[in-house]
């Protein structure tokens, strides 16, 4: 399926000249480019090729008729989209399975039993699917074949908190550290030491099992401990360290009373730790990143390329406050809109990460909203540039929206309606402000998830 921009022609009218309207084209026609290039279907088939008996998946073999049974796994935004591509290559050969997915998704498999839960907030249909993951994994024998299928998301769409937590204390947890503007690392550090599926413990219960886990990493770095919070592989935190996480964005005093005692029991050596490197458990397992951030991000440069312009393609991750990122790429629009001589126009600029907010208003958006309303109060005087930025996975924080788009005229258009940027930006109502002047970027759901892509144009 391609992913298109829903509201594409009125974002491009959206424009004040002809020169910003075929900037705002270029901006949205990259990002697409940028989305579809990271469709799970298509890096699997890629990654994955089936040869009579001999599957090959990167550096790999495996020889399927060893095998007495194919077990299937996983969960993540991207799940649905890797079941089905994994199906068209293995077919009946897959015993059986089971795939947390999101509420809503549409897509439909015929081995694999795709199980709807809720993100970012764990529910219990959630846990329901973990557990029969789980009970999956432990029957499985040193004969069998456990395909995991992991992707960005999977952190709350299989909870399975360890005995003694509740779903509802895992809950309230993870709603106060996702507010907190905790980077995505330190919030799954938490998860890990709560959970008896993440971390490791995946690994460890299919173990003797052969064990291959094809991951869409949407973690800057690409650390695999950190994607879906690591179901397959070593853990190297400590539950030393989610206390001081929580301690740090002070959560520590409020966090529910059984958090208190499993990770205090856990720092006292009362409780084991997560699997850690060098354990036999992950003797027999095979993790593969399929696609990630840069995917995406240098078929965004690749296209902007193809089009004529002067392309940079930014490896610096952004993982910053959004509203600090969103400064920061203005000033360089600007900057470059002012002295061209430094770098040529027509340019244009990639860059990918996650950035992070700190919910102190009561407002409504998301972390690539409020980047662009940040950007739009920091592009001065550059008439040709604009800088759009959205998530990869089509969902923008708790809104509608995969992100905004914005030029130097956007904060004059949003006055003329009443609307006061810097107000709505302290109150992180950056949602409000977009969709009155028509600027938020829809394009639903995308069925991937590998970060962010920010772009600026400038002509």
């Amino acid at each position: 399926m391609t992913v298109q921009i829903r509201n594409r022609q009125q974002l491009i009218e959206n424009g004040v000249t002809s020169v910003l309207r075929e900037a705002r084209a270029l901006a949205l026609n990259s990002i697409e480019a940028a989305v579809n290039a990271a469709d799970p279907r298509i890096l699997i088939e890629s990654k994955i090729k089936r040869e009579n008996s001999t599957l090959t998946v990167d550096s790999y073999a495996f020889n399927l008729a060893r095998f007495k049974h194919i077990y299937v796994v996983g969960g993540g935004k991207a799940g649905a989209a890797m079941a089905q591509a994994l199906e068209e290559i293995l077919g009946s050969c897959i015993t059986t399975g089971v795939v947390n997915v999101p509420r809503g998704t549409q897509l439909k498999t015929r081995f694999i039993e795709l199980h709807q839960a809720s993100h970012p907030v764990p529910d219990r249909e959630g846990e329901e699917g973990a557990r029969r993951m789980l009970a999956i994994a432990e029957q499985a024998t040193a004969d069998d074949l456990v395909i995991c299928l992991i992707s960005g998301g999977g952190s709350s769409l299989m909870p399975l908190p360890m005995e003694g937590v509740s779903l509802e204390d895992k809950q309230a947890l993870t709603s106060a550290l996702l507010k907190s503007g905790a980077p995505i690392g330190e919030i799954n550090v938490v998860r890990k030491h709560l959970s008896a599926f993440k971390g490791g413990w995946l690994a460890k219960k299919a173990y003797p099992a052969m064990v291959l886990s094809l991951i869409l990493s949407d973690v800057v770095g690409d650390h695999l401990d950190a994607v879906a919070s690591g179901p397959t592989v070593p853990d190297p935190s400590t539950y030393a360290e989610a206390q001081k996480i929580l301690e740090n964005h002070g959560l520590w005093a409020k966090a529910p009373d059984s958090v208190h005692k499993i990770l205090l029991e856990g720092v006292a050596g009362l409780i084991g730790e997560t699997p850690k490197p060098g354990d036999l458990a992950f003797a027999n397992v095979h993790n593969v990143i399929v696609g990630n951030n840069r995917t995406a991000t240098q078929a965004c440069a690749e296209y902007l390329k193809s089009k004529g312009l002067k392309t940079i393609h930014i490896d610096e991750p952004l993982d910053v406050e959004a509203k600090h990122a969103g400064q920061a790429l203005a000033s360089l629009a600007t900057r470059v809109s002012a002295y061209g001589f430094s770098m040529p126009k027509p340019l244009g600029v990639v860059a990918g990460g996650e950035t992070t907010v700190v919910v102190t208003g009561g407002g409504l958006g998301g972390r690539n909203q409020e980047l662009a309303l940040s950007a739009a109060m920091h592009l001065k005087d550059a008439e040709s540039c604009v800088i759009a930025s959205l998530s990869t996975d089509g969902v923008d924080g708790p809104t509608e929206a995969s992100g905004a788009i914005v030029d130097s005229f956007t904060v004059g258009r949003a006055k003329e309606v009443g609307l006061d940027a810097d107000g709505l930006l302290s109150d992180n109502n950056s949602c409000l402000f977009f969709s009155k002047i028509g600027d938020l970027i829809f394009t639903g759901p995308t069925g991937t998830n590998v970060n962010d892509i920010s772009v600026i144009i400038v002509l």
